[in-house]
């Protein structure tokens, strides 16, 4: 299916696929980022458990458990904000993969997860003082998804279709994705997730940007590895060149939208400080998608994006609390 397709406006239903991951949150200090080794704001892709829990056999800090993953995070925003959704991923037959499908249901997300003896994949999402993450994602039984398992049948009545840019690490299953959603007239919306992603996939990214994506969002490290360009202006041309909606994010600063050769400069919400950037970018996207998929002007899905991006820095974790979203259903 061609790129150009417009939203059509009877269907509300978003679909993700990525990872079903579990995040463990840990508070702790630079000097413990520092003897990781780990690229600060990065995320590093670890092959066993064990590397995890070593790591947090050297603190005495308490851990948060919670449902995580980035195109899983968007979806549940996009649940708790009263949109249909659906996501798609396999966890494993154990505990941690009952509490991710149960979260789920909680947030009103249709799941599709299909099953792995192998455990369910995790993150150790280290978060130091000044609300950066840094994470170490072990993929378990969410790497497992065979792109034979992909089907139009998964993404049916979809509006868009997001996939997590994490997919990026496996072509065969990302490409399996973007041509089911298309399949099914989905448009395709791409989270580039991580700079790290972005470097480690330069070889594809540009051809799947072009074949397949209508919406990118990209925050600026994202953008400047894919474009090369450091000034954002000419980051953002670069990005529009290539889908009809596109998203670059500046932090504290807000977020410009480029769309329909127009470009909306959307500020930022609220002025407390951050203390978890935690699936920041996630949560705008739901905002983003919801609006979108529900016919708000673009500037104002921008504005709903920075909402919900605002009340998760406001917490640790991915998860907006009730008062978080009863300001964001207000500001609806």
């Amino acid at each position: 299916m061609a790129k150009g397709k417009k939203l059509d406006p009877s269907k509300k239903l978003i679909v993700g696929i990525g990872s079903a991951l579990v995040d463990i949150l840990l508070l702790e200090d630079e000097s413990f980022l520092a003897e990781t080794g780990a690229p600060k704001g990065g995320m590093t892709l670890v092959e066993n458990k064990t590397v995890i829990e070593k790591m947090l056999s050297k603190t005495k800090k308490g851990t948060s458990v919670v449902p995580g993953g980035s195109a899983c995070n968007t979806i549940l925003g996009v649940g708790r904000l009263g949109g249909p959704a659906r996501f798609i991923g396999k966890r494993g037959s154990d505990d941690l993969g009952a509490l991710f499908e149960s979260s789920l249901k909680n947030h009103n997300v249709e799941p599709v997860l299909f099953t792995s003896a192998s455990p369910t994949g995790c993150v150790l999402s280290i978060i130091t003082p000044d609300a950066q993450r840094s994470m170490f994602t072990f993929l378990g039984a969410s790497s497992e998804t065979k792109p034979e398992e992909i089907t139009p049948a998964q993404f049916a009545g979809a509006a868009v279709a997001h996939i997590e840019g994490y997919l990026l690490f496996n072509e065969k299953l990302l490409r399996a994705s973007l041509k089911a959603a298309k399949a099914a007239g989905a448009l395709v919306s791409l989270d580039l997730a991580s700079f790290t992603v972005v470097e480690a996939a330069k070889a594809i990214l540009d051809d799947v940007v072009e074949e397949y994506v209508d919406i990118l969002i990209a925050n600026e490290d994202e953008a400047r590895s894919f474009t090369g360009l450091t000034d954002e202006t000419a980051a953002l041309s670069a990005l529009a060149k290539k889908s009809d909606i596109a998203v670059l994010k500046i932090g504290k600063r807000g977020s410009y939208i480029s769309s329909n050769g127009t470009i909306a400069a959307v500020p930022r919400m609220g002025s407390g400080a951050a203390v978890d950037t935690t699936g920041a970018g996630d949560l705008w996207a739901a905002g983003f998608l919801y609006g979108l998929v529900n016919g708000l002007p673009i500037e104002r899905c921008g504005t709903l994006a920075s909402a919900c991006g605002f009340e998760v820095c406001q917490v640790v974790g991915a998860s907006i609390p009730e008062d978080g979203w009863n300001r964001i259903r207000k500001f609806l």
